[in-house]
């Protein structure tokens, strides 16, 4: 069986760099690792850090293809990052003109959980703790 240890990073392909930037880092409040341009490619490619746990490359390319990204489509759902008050979460989601869906139970864990997108659509969690 094939060993894993923990995932290394989620790579998200974003259609507009600076505003994709912005939300990472102050709305979300990732933090910057590295930031690269890659001339070859008119890209770049930016390392963010989540706490010590989790890293996401954000890159940027010209012209990506739009992806079908609602949650119930076929592939990825969505990313969900654990929070410790889902109140605290919305409002400052909502202050920094983030629209959320309204907050939800887990049937199963009695956890309340909400979902908004990034500046592409791309389907985000917050999960309390």
């Amino acid at each position: 069986m094939l060993k894993i240890n923990k995932i290394h990073h989620i790579a998200i392909i974003c259609s507009n760099y600076e505003k994709s930037k912005h939300f990472y880092t102050h709305v979300m409040g990732f933090t910057v690792v590295a930031e690269n341009y890659r001339k070859e490619r008119q890209s770049y490619k930016l390392d963010l850090a989540v706490n010590d746990s989790y890293a996401i490359e954000l890159f940027s390319f010209p012209n990506p293809p739009q992806r079908v990204s609602r949650p119930e489509a076929a592939g990825l759902r969505h990313l969900a990052f654990e929070i410790d008050n889902i109140e605290q979460a919305v409002a400052w989601l909502n202050d920094n003109n983030i629209v959320c869906e309204p907050i939800r139970v887990d049937e199963f864990t009695g956890k309340k959980f909400t979902f908004f997108s990034d500046p592409d659509g791309l389907p985000l969690e917050v999960y309390e703790k």
